[in-house]
């Protein structure tokens, strides 16, 4: 099974994280596992309420804060790419080729249609990644696979639409056939996404129509967060930190020392941000991400997602290992 982000890490041992005091009231605490299988996906939609999700259709929720998790049946046995929450209520999750959505706050998921059958002759899409600009418009991303001796390769870039809030989507061009592997929003209309080899590509019409940006490297960028229009992070393969303030027009990269494979970036708020990746490593910012300070928190899994806020933080890993912050 085709594991984008997994296939870049190559194959590790795990062990059980433990706490440690970070900056000043800041702490990272491991919490109670949320089963044994990789997690690459988090989202909480209150300091209590939150989802994980990882191999093999594996979800679970947490009424709690992390203390405990109760796994929510999910007909797919496909990898979960990512979660996302437009409001408390309407969210979303991708999985291989498909999507599920729920109304309910997460209680329930139904599949949902994304594309038609035979749409992608001799191909399979796998989704990983979405986002909602607002109620109505929202973009899925992610790539067009072809089975090649008995491995699955990567041959378009795709991206879908939809003008519904999720009930139908239509394919954009896009002006490259990288595989996508995030996507971010900000507000309405602007929108970014990066891909392997350095991929960025940028909208300012709601997900209509793309151009590439100058990344300025060729390393696999994995995650992207933008704070508002202008000011911007990307985060990839062999310790790549970049940060933009103008929307992404140029692209400088953060001088660090770092060489682990980064996976996720997030700001709990204008100056306060946070990046975790491979060998367990945390990264921490309170410039604006002009510099980060990696932090001794004794941890050395693999950290595959992170979802943060102004006052809380999650990530998580391999072998269901979550892990929570407190500021």
């Amino acid at each position: 099974m085709h594991k984008p982000y997994l296939r870049v890490l190559g194959s590790f041992a795990f062990a059980i994280l433990v706490a440690s005091v970070v900056t000043g009231q800041t702490t990272w605490k491991k919490l109670p596992p949320a089963g044994s299988g990789d997690l690459v996906a988090v989202y909480f939609t209150t300091s209590e309420r939150g989802f994980v999700a990882g191999d093999a259709g594996f979800l679970a929720a947490t009424n709690n804060g992390g203390q405990t998790w109760t796994q929510l049946p999910l007909n797919v046995s496909d990898n979960i790419n990512e979660i996302y929450f437009r409001n408390d209520n309407d969210g979303y999750l991708v999985a291989g080729r498909k999507m599920f959505i729920t109304r309910d706050g997460g209680s329930t998921w139904s599949e949902t249609q994304i594309f038609r059958q035979n749409e992608f002759k001799g191909t399979t899409p796998e989704f990983l990644s979405i986002r909602f600009a607002d109620r109505k418009r929202g973009i899925v991303i992610g790539s067009l696979l072809r089975r090649v001796r008995n491995e699955d390769v990567v041959v378009d870039s795709l991206v879908m639409r939809t003008d519904d809030g999720g009930e139908t989507w239509t394919r954009i061009a896009m002006p490259t056939k990288t595989e996508l592997f995030h996507l971010d929003f900000n507000g309405s209309s602007h929108a970014w996404i990066v891909g392997d080899n350095g991929m960025i590509i940028a909208s300012t019409n709601s997900g209509r129509t793309w151009v590439k940006q100058d990344s300025g490297t060729t390393n696999a960028l994995y995650n992207v967060d933008f704070r508002d229009d202008n000011e911007g992070y990307a985060v990839g393969e062999k310790g790549t930190i970049l940060r933009t303030n103008n929307g992404g027009s140029t692209w400088d990269r953060v001088n660090a020392s770092f060489t682990e494979n980064l996976m996720r970036v997030g700001f709990a708020d204008d100056r306060t941000g946070w990046i975790v990746g491979r060998s367990g490593i945390i990264l921490l910012s309170t410039d604006r991400g002009v510099t980060w300070q990696k932090q001794d928190s004794g941890i050395t899994n693999h950290l595959y997602g992170l979802f943060m806020s102004k006052k809380y933080g999650w990530a998580v890993g391999a072998k269901g290992v979550v892990v929570g912050l407190t500021r």
